[in-house]
């Protein structure tokens, strides 16, 4: 890992596409460039919600993502509303990436719409900020996609910096410039502090980024562990990690386990822990933006005898209800009924979530759309002759696989 010193004078860019699901259908549609659109569900099924807004339905009538379809056409009833169209953004996306390649081999994609750029050494005789310009023209002029640049010397620094300006925003953050820009900021506009994690840093009386970054490291450890302190380096505004361009293809695995105070055969109790450990490895996955396929079990028995078996699913999840759905369906397949030293919920194979929010998450949000018609069949079978008249089977569990417990790779 490369250290603070090794890492000086790094220029990184962060590119973030501006609204992008709705700055694609205005692409398709150049007539929709200054009215108010929004791409949405269907309001008359399950997917009602607004999973993207452009600026001026944002900024003029106070329309924001996941805010259901209805509010936001009570808000402007001149609101376009576009159906999500997969294939498109994709296709937009690849040509995005494609054009960024151009300007530096080292493009790390974060997610369908975002990336990093380490363009230290390749600037010789073009000043960052200049270049940054060309990028955001090529993009505006080659794919008619507005997009926001941060510039700064580390990948935390960076990401800060291109949400500061949107639209078509360039903003440069120097490590010297954290005190006085990012200090002030409420904790939770930290890159890495999702809701539940500012709780916390509330709890301890840190309010603010510079709150956090003179916190005591020995209290941030003992609460957080590792994590708080990596949390107050990027507040410090250190941030050694490279951009690299097969980081959303590496394998690693959040997790947590706990000895029980005694050794347990109650399952109720057991599903109790089990449940707090579903909202612990999902916390820890929204603090690092992740989700999953494989929710892995481990069982320890009071004899010290250790399983440990997972189950794969088609769809990426990140959701503590849904974490401890599948910890539970593998819970009573496998645990036999002797008393429990240990439980241990790990979700393995972790990548870079897509969207916010599970209702913004391209590949979920897709499936699910496709679903809609046999949903709507469910529930109107289910209120005419009961809510047991049909059930929707369960997936079987996939093969058992054999890992190491409660790691984080």
């Amino acid at each position: 890992m490369q250290t603070e010193r090794e890492s000086h004078g790094r220029i990184i860019f962060h590119v973030d596409a501006n609204s992008f699901f709705a700055s694609c259908e205005i692409v398709r549609d150049p007539s929709l460039q200054k009215k108010p659109v929004v791409v949405a569900g269907d309001p008359k099924e399950r997917k009602g919600i607004v999973l993207a807004a452009s600026y001026v339905a944002k900024q003029q009538f106070g329309i924001y993502t996941t805010m259901p379809l209805w509010e936001a056409k009570k808000r402007c009833p001149s609101l376009v509303v576009r159906p999500p169209d997969f294939a498109l953004y994709r296709e937009v996306s690849r040509r995005l990436f494609q054009c960024l390649q151009r300007f530096s081999p080292v493009l790390e994609r974060a997610s369908i719409d975002e990336g990093y750029l380490d363009m230290t050494g390749r600037t010789p005789t073009v000043h960052p900020l200049a270049l940054a310009h060309h990028i955001q023209q090529e993009l505006l002029e080659r794919l008619s996609i507005p997009v926001s640049i941060g510039i700064a010397p580390n990948k935390f620094l960076t990401k800060m910096a291109s949400d500061m300006k949107k639209p078509l925003g360039i903003t440069v953050l120097r490590k010297r410039d954290v005190p006085r820009v990012l200090w002030p900021l409420p904790v939770e506009h930290m890159h890495g502090v999702g809701d539940k994690m500012a709780k916390k840093l509330h709890a301890l009386g840190l309010h603010t980024i510079g709150d956090l970054a003179k916190a005591d490291r020995e209290r941030l450890r003992q609460t957080f562990g590792i994590y708080g302190l990596r949390l107050q380096e990027k507040a410090n505004g250190i941030d050694p990690r490279p951009v690299d361009p097969v980081a959303a293809e590496k394998r690693k695995s959040i997790g947590h386990s706990t000895t029980l105070p005694y050794d347990m055969d109650e399952e109720q109790n057991l599903l109790v822990v089990l449940r707090q450990l579903a909202e612990s490895v999902s916390a820890r996955m929204n603090e690092k933006r992740v989700v999953s396929r494989t929710v892995q079990l481990t069982i320890r028995y009071y004899d010290f005898q250790t399983i440990t078996r997972s189950q794969t699913g088609m769809d990426p999840l990140w959701d503590a209800e849904d974490i401890f759905s599948y910890a539970v369906r593998l819970f009573q397949k496998h645990w036999d009924g002797r008393p429990v030293r240990l439980l241990g919920v790990a979700a393995l194979h972790v990548f870079d979530r897509t969207g916010a929010v599970k209702q913004l998450d391209l590949f979920h949000y897709e499936k699910e759309a496709k679903m809609e018609p046999l949903w709507k069949t469910v529930e109107q079978l289910q209120a005419k002759f009961g809510a047991r008249a049909l059930q929707i089977g369960v997936e079987p569990l996939s093969s058992d696989r054999q890992t190491k417990e409660g790691e984080e790779r």
